[in-house]
């Protein structure tokens, strides 16, 4: 059966928008038709190639939708069961697996080698981050679908893929904010307004958020910002006059800059916590010295889809979102078809706006 994709034909290439030939669900796989799918920053760092991927390859990696068709084996969901795309599904055999960080499976992302559709032509393509969410419909295995709890609106249920579960990780499993904390957040795209809501959902005392674009501020502010710094050389000065001249407990960078960690660093307290939740390249070095390291106490993390469970959290997240403590609708920018994806890229690039969400 022929769908429409974007399919992404070599490292550095626009993405073209075509016709794809998708086969019926073998053993152990589900066919999905999207409802949505965001458009993450690493779909864009997938393509530039500072993220490597097989291609040609149909990305997207955030995505919700209806199960049309199941094949044998599957029994979690069913034809017409809502679910959530899961790009990252532990094997749950090897050894973060077993340490119960599944997060860091080693097997998550082997599904993003297979050939999983062709084009027209007969040409192989590949699933980008294992789910080919740019697209109206896509085949998956098993499990890399979830189900979608009730009173979650599908569309919106897309954010809940990646940036939701990223940002609410970043906060409660990765930094674990604490009632009352002072907490920063350095970058305002989706990741970052998703750990910013997650932030006022822990309690934080004080929320500062941190962003280049003086536009954003209203965002951020909606979200849970308390306060709003825009980026400079003096940000983390000005942070610390806004906590006493402490500094913050926890700084989240959501934007893999090297000058937006220094800066998270620079702004944390003594003894506190500066996580990295943003994907740079390799160019970007972070140095310190030795004494500071001693002096300052802090503590220096990585974080890899917000340390989350995917199976665990959904019904996490979809009870803050029954309950109105987690609005997704507030992380979406822009509502475009799948032919806009480009412009969305462009529009990341220059860093505008929040997430923008295909709907299908």
């Amino acid at each position: 059966m022929a769908v429409r994709a974007a399919v992404l034909p070599a490292i550095g290439a626009p993405l073209e928008i075509t016709g794809i030939e998708l086969p019926d669900p073998g053993p152990g796989q589900v066919r999905v038709r999207l409802a949505a799918a965001g458009v993450c920053h690493s779909d864009l760092s997938l393509s530039n190639g500072t993220m490597r991927v097989p291609v040609p390859a149909v990305l997207g990696h955030e995505g919700a939708g209806t199960v049309v068709a199941v094949g044998e084996g599957v029994t979690h969901v069913a034809e017409g069961s809502p679910v959530v795309l899961n790009w990252a599904p532990s094997c749950g055999s090897c050894h973060a697996c077993e340490l119960g960080e599944v997060w860091l499976c080693a097997n998550a992302l082997n599904g993003a080698a297979d050939v999983y559709a062709r084009t027209a032509d007969g040409t192989d393509l590949h699933p980008g981050l294992n789910v080919a969410a740019f697209a109206e419909e896509t085949v998956v295995s098993a499990s890399c679908v979830l189900p979608l709890p009730e009173g979650v609106p599908l569309v919106d249920a897309a954010l809940l893929g990646c940036a939701v579960l990223t940002g609410y990780g970043a906060v409660h499993h990765a930094a674990k904010v604490r009632q009352g904390e002072t907490v920063a957040v350095f970058g305002v795209g989706g990741v970052g307004l998703a750990t910013l809501q997650s932030a006022r959902i822990a309690g934080a005392s004080r929320i500062i958020a941190v962003d280049v674009s003086p536009e954003k501020e209203e965002l951020a502010r909606a979200a849970g910002a308390t306060d709003y710094v825009l980026a400079s050389d003096t940000t983390p000065r000005e942070i610390r006059a806004l906590t006493g001249k402490q500094g913050v407990d926890v700084s989240i960078e959501c934007v893999g800059r090297a000058m937006s960690i220094r800066a998270a660093w620079d702004s944390t307290r003594r003894g506190g916590r500066t996580t990295v939740v943003g994907i740079g390249g390799k160019e970007q070095e972070v140095t310190f010295n030795a004494l500071e390291i001693f002096h300052w106490g802090r503590t220096l993390s990585g974080c890899v889809y917000g340390n989350s469970d995917p199976a665990r959290d959904v019904p996490v997240l979809a009870e803050h979102v029954r309950e109105g403590r987690l609005d997704l609708s507030a992380l979406v920018t822009e509502r475009i078809a799948l032919e806009g994806i480009p412009a969305a890229f462009e529009n990341m690039l220059a860093g505008k706006g929040g997430r923008a969400l295909v709907v299908f």
